[in-house]
């Protein structure tokens, strides 16, 4: 199976807006530029907050997120400070720093639940875990961790962009968890374990049908119904996948089977 890209296309919108609303233009546009080496010295907290922004604004995602760290580190009880949390956790995703990412979105919202913020700080949150989804091959903890977090957005702000956005990465997800039962059940099928085969399409057909594995999980069900002797079992299943997938590769695969290997137990 293939690797799938996990991207929205509405990230780049949903991630340029929020972090244009942060940057909180006033007294930070055309701050004073940070060395080439990235020495914390003592500065005033605008002059250093202008410095952070600049590394970000130029491509230098690493050094902003220190910068912004040491925002709150040297003015703690700044209102920048806050604003510099959150703008310390974006840099640290645009980094790909996702594990310092999702402690410094995490942090922020331990200490400012209430945050008008707090929406895109969960969301960056799931962000961080679904692009860390890896192939179906690997263990799938990110994916769960990724489709937790993204069904928190949805539940806590279901009436905001981040909620659209999070609604279609499960989807995607679900897919994925989808591909991840099929691969084993195929494993297992191929072993000659039809029981374990059958929990695993079975799971698929149950727990994630409106994806794109449902109608192979149903020919497998058809297949491995016919290998364990129980035809009934396998018209059924033979029988689902007409209704619903009467044109696909799946069915007509479907149709062979129950033709060759029971005769009398066609799929209608």
């Amino acid at each position: 199976m293939k690797t799938r890209t996990f991207r929205s296309p509405v990230r780049i919108a949903i991630l340029a807006t929020a972090a244009t609303a942060m940057m909180l233009t006033a007294g930070c546009g055309g701050g004073s530029r940070v060395n080439k080496g990235t020495s914390y010295v003592a500065r005033d907290v605008e002059t250093l907050y202008a410095a952070a922004k600049d590394r970000l604004d130029r491509g230098q995602a690493r050094q902003a997120a220190a910068l912004f760290d040491e925002v709150e580190r040297q003015h703690p009880y700044s209102p920048w400070a806050r604003r510099a949390q959150m703008m310390s956790a974006f840099s640290y995703y645009v980094a790909k720093n996702y594990n310092q990412s999702i402690q410094s979105a995490q942090r922020f919202l331990s200490i400012h639940p209430g945050n008008k913020d707090a929406d895109y700080a969960y969301y960056l949150i799931a962000l961080c875990y679904y692009e860390q989804i890896s192939d179906v091959q690997r263990d799938q903890k990110i994916t769960d961790q990724a489709l937790t977090a993204l069904t928190d957005v949805v539940r806590r702000y279901p009436n905001t962009k981040y909620a659209n956005d999070a609604t279609l990465k499960i989807d995607l997800v679900h897919d994925h968890l989808a591909g991840k039962e099929m691969e084993i059940g195929r494993f297992y099928e191929k072993s000659g374990q039809m029981i374990a085969a059958r929990i695993r399409f079975q799971t698929v057909v149950d727990k994630y049908q409106t994806t794109s594995h449902t109608p192979e999980a149903l020919y497998r069900l058809t297949e491995t119904s016919l290998s364990l002797g129980i035809p009934e079992e396998a018209k059924k299943y033979a029988a689902v996948l007409g209704t619903n997938y009467p044109g696909s590769e799946w069915y007509d695969r479907a149709y062979k089977l129950m033709n060759k290997y029971a005769p009398g137990a066609e799929a209608s």
